[in-house]
């Protein structure tokens, strides 16, 4: 499988960037890991809205996937009970 680039929006960044590190650690593995599979094992389809998410511990990633560009776009990042709103 090709390895996909991924590219972070301007709204995930940060959000990345005001969480702790020790948060922010296992979000950034799994968006690295995205490049590599792009539908991981716990990976959703998003209903009511294009995308899809994965879960980081209580943290969640809401990215899109481009196949033909080989392409996948961070759109947000956040806890749980924040993210779906």
């Amino acid at each position: 499988m090709a390895n996909y680039t991924v590219i972070l929006s301007s709204k995930a960044r940060k959000q990345l960037d005001n969480l702790s590190d020790h948060i922010a650690s296992p979000v950034l593995i799994a968006i690295a890991d995205l490049g590599e599979d792009p539908r991981p094992n716990g990976y959703k389809k998003l209903k009511g809205r294009d995308g899809y998410r994965i879960r980081a511990g209580n943290y969640r990633i809401i990215y899109e996937i481009f196949d033909t560009e080989l392409v996948i776009d961070i759109i947000t990042v956040g806890h749980r009970k924040d993210i779906y709103n």
